[in-house]
């Protein structure tokens, strides 16, 4: 064969390659999605193959992302039944109507008529902010849960409140000198979305002695630590109720914060997503930051402020339908112009998710039908999470050298792994953080999948994992059985 034959025979080389892409792209980690949760997947399909005796279980328990559904929690009657009747209108039709009422509530078939007649079609773009009816609803809510009028051209409806986040986000970054101050430990959207729009994370660390309580002092060094590097510090991030650590801010805490940032030009962010998430209601009851901000008075009034939430969490727990909003509270007009722009370019947030959101914010009231039911399947999702909450921490912290403090809110423990100095010096050899080597071995001992704490951000020389406490919790004995096996032969097996 020729030179020039072979040369025209070879496969061509890839246009597009790991080092040809956006170098913002590959600096992006997301641990919650990581190396464990890829290993998880593995282990599932070897055990779906039947490989079971290559370990000592037979399913994994994916504890390592707050996705409640995948881990048993049944989800709201009343809310799937309006949607399904969204989904396929024909069953509203007068012919169907005698069957129709066999099968589901009057309330439901009047919600879902009712949203019909605002949306039109379900398979159709919507208003690229949020259906203007349903935006609607959003601004009752909020004005019901804090008190103060909300205007629903100043609320858009996204596909989760990740997507909301993102949008807000990529609006304040200007350059790569722009800071942004986040939690630590902290949820990794936050440090992903910094790296993919090439900006510097800001970290303020959140007092594990306090039960992750926020210092202002330490908000305070943060800022100037960030001004000294010469980055324009133009947004502070607040996860209430925290995530992955569970806190609750008191009032008094939010008002410094607001404090903090009206004196220091800072733009609030408030991640507010787990706000039904309250485990301990009369010592940390929820207040959203609107509500403290509106309550400050006159010297507070154009302070400006994006809040998010979500039906991914609470009770609901709807996260496959990606429904969520973000509400501006005091943005320019011409800045909300060019949020709508950007939405536009998406065309709409999914429809199903928007209906969620609806439901979320509008839910059976007392007097009609469903509500005693809705409240019944709201309150028993509520006292089982709570119940979960206290008995996972009681188990973490029954684990020779782990400390863990208790739940005040969303869906998550953080608790403290001291480990021996040889199994810090195996994960090292190994390649990996201790925390991850940890958290590998609970794996593919237990199938029991974590997310290590070194993926959150947590002070330097500590190591943590991040659990959710959502398996079911007839099987919470089993799991924390498994745990304790674990831990005891993990440190054996690694004791100095």
């Amino acid at each position: 064969m020729s030179t020039s034959n072979h040369v025209q025979n070879a496969s061509p080389a890839k246009l597009l390659t790991y080092e040809s892409i956006n170098p913002h792209v590959k600096r992006v980690e997301y641990a919650v999605r990581g190396e464990l949760a890829i290993r998880a997947e593995q282990i599932k399909d070897e055990l779906s193959k039947g490989n079971s005796y290559n370990y000592d279980f037979d399913t994994v328990v994916n504890c390592n992302i707050g996705n409640p559904q995948q881990l048993k929690q049944k989800p709201i009657t009343f809310f799937r039944q309006v949607a399904s009747l969204t989904e396929y209108p024909d069953l509203l039709l007068p012919e169907n109507r005698s069957q129709v009422e066999a099968l589901y509530p009057i309330d439901a078939i009047e919600r879902a008529q009712k949203l019909l007649k605002e949306i039109g079609s379900v398979g159709a773009y919507s208003h690229s902010q949020g259906i203007h009816y349903i935006r609607n609803n959003v601004a009752k809510f909020i004005e019901e849960r804090d008190g103060y009028p909300a205007n629903p051209n100043d609320i858009f409806l996204t596909q989760g409140a990740s997507a909301g986040v993102q949008a807000v986000l990529q609006l304040i970054i200007t350059n790569s000198n722009v800071g942004i101050m986040i939690p630590i430990p902290q949820y990794p959207l936050y440090t992903a979305t910094l790296a993919l729009y090439d900006a510097q994370p800001v970290p303020y660390y959140l007092n594990e002695e306090d039960d992750w309580g926020l210092d202002m002092s330490q908000l305070a060094s943060s800022l100037s630590a960030g001004r000294f590097k010469g980055l324009d510090v133009r947004a502070l991030v607040i996860i209430n109720p925290g995530n992955p650590t569970g806190q609750c801010l008191t009032e008094h805490n939010m008002r410094e914060i607001v404090e903090f940032c009206h004196s220091e030009h800072i733009i609030l962010l408030a991640d507010e997503v787990y706000q039904t998430n309250i485990y301990q209601p009369d010592e940390r009851p929820f207040h959203s930051f609107k509500k403290v901000i509106r309550s400050m008075g006159k010297k507070y009034e154009q302070f400006e402020l994006f809040s998010f939430h979500s039906v991914s969490k609470g009770m609901i727990g709807e996260c496959g339908r990606r429904g969520g909003y973000y509400e501006c509270t005091n943005i320019d007009s011409h800045v909300i112009e060019e949020l709508y722009k950007m939405a536009s370019v998406s065309l709409c947030p999914n429809v199903q998710g928007q209906i969620m959101v609806d439901l979320m914010v509008q839910p059976p009231k007392r007097g009609d039908y469903s509500y005693p039911s809705y409240q019944k399947e709201l309150n028993e999702i509520y006292e089982s999470l709570r119940r979960r909450s206290i008995k996972l921490s009681e188990c973490f912290n029954q684990l020779e050298s782990v400390t863990c403090n208790n739940a005040q809110g969303s869906m998550y423990l953080f608790p403290q792994i001291r480990l021996p100095q040889k199994a810090i010096e195996a994960a090292h050899q190994a390649g990996k953080k201790p925390d991850e080597f940890y958290c590998l071995a609970m794996l593919n001992a237990t199938g029991v999948c974590v997310v290590p704490g070194s993926g959150f951000g947590q002070k330097s020389g500590t190591w943590h994992f991040r659990s959710t406490f959502l398996p079911p919790e007839e099987l919470l004995d089993g799991f924390c059985t498994k745990l304790q096996k674990f831990h005891n032969e993990f440190l054996e097996k690694y004791r100095d």
